[in-house]
């Protein structure tokens, strides 16, 4: 996806930059954008630590001169010394591995730069930014031919299980990743290892070594001149092995659910059983949100999953502020719905789209209209349904509802082909611009807020509709109008003669 946006954008006569999050990645992406676009007379460059300092000062002078087509880099991308020619695309992989300013930095360098963000779990900011409109989204959820789903396990620490997933990847020729993210015992759990496996072959790596001895390690774990690589979550990062397919994560619970995803995404990159083991210390107790993320990346564990995981991250950790820099955190100042409603609207304006009809239009007719127990038994659905009724804006939608419940639930009773027709007459009544359809006594009353509308309705009305003062609106009834049914269909008949 991001080469054929890349090839489209230089095509086109932009360039194009690749942000990705380690130097690692980015080698490995300019050695595969190299090979797939050999063909074509297409500039390819990186920024990152591996570049001597006379080829970084090569490479910003040319690339301000719109002599590279494409450049992939790590944060250096983002520095103030990098000036693009004609900067047209912005890829970022890994996008939860970066922070607002790094990402905002590069938009702002061209005020029509296009952003692809390529993420198996997006934070719930960037998350939250496409599910209310601000940002599009598109879900790949087709894995490769032979890919099959990681079995992921949630265990203590046992020496014993360790020593026989270790085998059972060894004794197929497999290699494997064991994930312990503190530098300063590393030395300690590689020992460990080592008593517990004595044949395993162990490479060490991480953040703190020079760059010449960490791509060593790297380049030779790919190699398979050892077996396992014990290393902290430089890992994270993409790296692309196919005879790596277990994966031990120490101390699992200290981790964030799209870190978990990701180290466990470093295996299963071939067509054989990957396994993927989140260890928790022995008789150590869990945070009730750190239970909640290994629940989830356990229950998790299909392909494409990383959208229902990031889900969940949202659910767990909040939405964040579009506004300001957090990329996480529950919205309490206004509200969420409101949040939202302010939002979209704000989304709508900016995108010269007609503003959403208002259907705050309060129905207070006599007679039942609700979901009963036996039709919905389950409360969390009946609240899901209710909320997705306030939120309908056309009958069509109402519709889909209807066809919906009916799939799901058997033939609506009375009570809730009810709560349908009014959900109509909600619509009905926003169009119009009337805040509240009431009775009193032996009349319908409309309650309006523009007078003009309410001018048009009564007139285009064989009943008479009474404007009686700025706010009120009355049609006299007969009695037999006034059952429930026959005064519900009266109000729907009135509101839809114009």
């Amino acid at each position: 996806v991001a080469m054929r946006a890349a090839f489209k954008a230089v095509d086109s006569g932009y360039q194009v930059a690749v942000l990705v999050p380690t130097t690692i990645l980015a080698e490995q992406h300019y050695q595969t954008f190299r090979e797939r676009m050999a063909e074509f007379p297409f500039d390819i460059a990186r920024l990152s630590r591996f570049c001597t300092p006379q080829e970084e000062r090569e490479a910003l002078e040319r690339l301000a001169f719109g002599q590279i087509d494409i450049v992939i880099g790590t944060h250096r991308l983002a520095s103030k010394d990098v000036d693009f020619y004609n900067l047209g695309l912005v890829v970022i992989d890994e996008e939860q591995r970066f922070g607002v300013e790094v990402k905002e930095r590069l938009k702002t360098l061209r005020s029509t730069v296009d952003i692809l963000t390529m993420t198996a779990t997006p934070i719930p900011r960037t998350l939250h930014m496409s599910l209310v409109g601000v940002r599009d989204i598109s879900n790949l959820e087709t894995p490769p031919e032979d890919r099959i789903a990681v079995e992921t396990r949630v265990t203590r620490w046992k020496d014993e299980l360790i020593h026989h997933a270790i085998m059972r990847e060894l004794n197929r020729g497999g290699q494997i990743y064991f994930v312990h993210n503190r530098v300063n015992d590393i030395e300690v759990v590689a020992k460990k290892l080592q008593r517990i496996v004595p044949d395993v072959t162990i490479g060490i790596g991480h953040g703190q070594m020079p760059e010449g001895q960490l791509e060593k390690v790297m380049v030779d774990f790919v190699n398979h001149r050892f077996d396992l690589l014990l290393a902290t979550t430089i890992v994270e990062s993409g790296l692309d092995i196919p005879n790596a397919n277990t994966i031990f994560v120490d101390e699992a619970d200290r981790y964030g659910l799209a870190d978990l995803h990701q180290l466990r995404g470093r295996v299963g990159r071939y067509k054989h059983r990957a396994y993927c083991y989140l260890l928790i210390d022995q008789g150590k107790s869990l945070t009730p949100n750190a239970a909640k993320r290994l629940r989830a990346i356990e229950e998790f564990s299909d392909m494409g999953a990383g959208f229902a995981i990031a889900m969940r991250d949202l659910e767990i950790r909040g939405a964040g502020n579009i506004l300001g820099t957090q990329q996480s955190g529950h919205i309490q100042a206004v509200g969420y719905e409101l949040y939202c409603q302010l939002l979209e609207t704000a989304v709508r304006k900016l995108k010269h789209m007609p503003p959403k009809l208002s259907l705050d239009v309060d129905v207070d007719l006599p007679g039942e209209a609700f979901l009963p127990d036996e039709y919905v038994p389950d409360m969390r659905l009946k609240i899901d349904i209710y909320r997705r009724l306030t939120r309908i804006s056309n009958v069509n939608e109402i519709r889909d509802l209807e066809t919906e419940l009916n799939d799901r639930f058997g033939e609506p009773p009375a009570t809730v082909r009810r709560m349908l027709e009014i959900a109509e007459l909600r619509i009905d009544a926003a169009i119009w611009q009337i805040a509240a359809v009431t009775t009193e006594d032996n009349y319908l009353v409309f309650n309006y807020t523009d007078r003009g509308r309410i001018g048009q309705l009564a007139k285009r009305n064989k009943r008479p509709v009474r404007v009686v003062d700025h706010k009120s609106a009355y049609v006299p009834l007969d009695k037999p109008d006034l059952e429930p049914n026959r005064l519900l269909q009266i109000a729907r008949q009135i509101l839809r003669a114009g």
